[in-house]
């Protein structure tokens, strides 16, 4: 038999940034991640800011780190001279092992930057600076990020359902055509 030295497991571990089911979604000060916008956005002279706006994580580029695969992240951009000026404001993000899900949700301060290393994402052209779906860009976290697990009323639910606990609520089915 092998053995491994406890300290090269850890290393290992260590080295690749996952986001695996635990109690804390944390990221350290200056991660990177592949994001990419929901819908279009398009700003210009007559339209130079977008509050609210919604982007969600991608995988497979050249981010340091990771979100799990169901987030959202909202945030607002602001034009500047030919750069789009991307800022974030929260995430929300479900993380799922099978049929157990977490849920973390809170405050995220990152920053959008160019391929050049420049705040802001050089996306102009004659005017009009527009970002579409297809286009990944990298945030960059200005400060560490640690958000605590939230409680999952879905999961405690589906827990007692298993469990045989508590009465949950019937279905269509079992209170027939008139609900009672």
């Amino acid at each position: 038999m092998i053995k491994t030295p406890a300290s090269l497991l850890m290393a290992a571990s260590l080295a690749v940034p996952t986001l695996a089911m635990s109690d804390t979604l944390e990221l350290p000060t200056d991660a990177t991640l592949d994001v990419q916008v929901i819908d279009t956005l398009t700003l210009s002279a007559q339209e130079p800011a977008r509050d609210d706006l919604v982007i969600h994580p991608v995988a497979g580029g050249s981010a340091s780190h990771s979100l799990p695969e169901y987030c959202v992240v909202v945030g607002n951009a602001r034009l500047d001279g030919e750069r789009i000026r991307l800022t974030t404001d929260a995430l929300t993000c479900i993380e799922t092992d099978g049929s157990e899900s977490e849920i973390y949700s809170g405050e995220l301060s990152a920053a959008a930057y160019g391929d050049d290393g420049e705040f802001g994402i050089p996306a102009c052209q004659d005017g009009e600076c527009r970002l579409t779906p297809q286009q990944t860009f990298q945030l960059r976290l200005a400060s560490d990020l640690a958000i605590e697990q939230q409680d999952n009323p879905a999961a405690e639910i589906n827990a007692q359902r298993r469990q045989g606990e508590g009465a949950a609520a019937p279905t269509p089915a079992e209170t027939g055509p008139g609900g009672d």
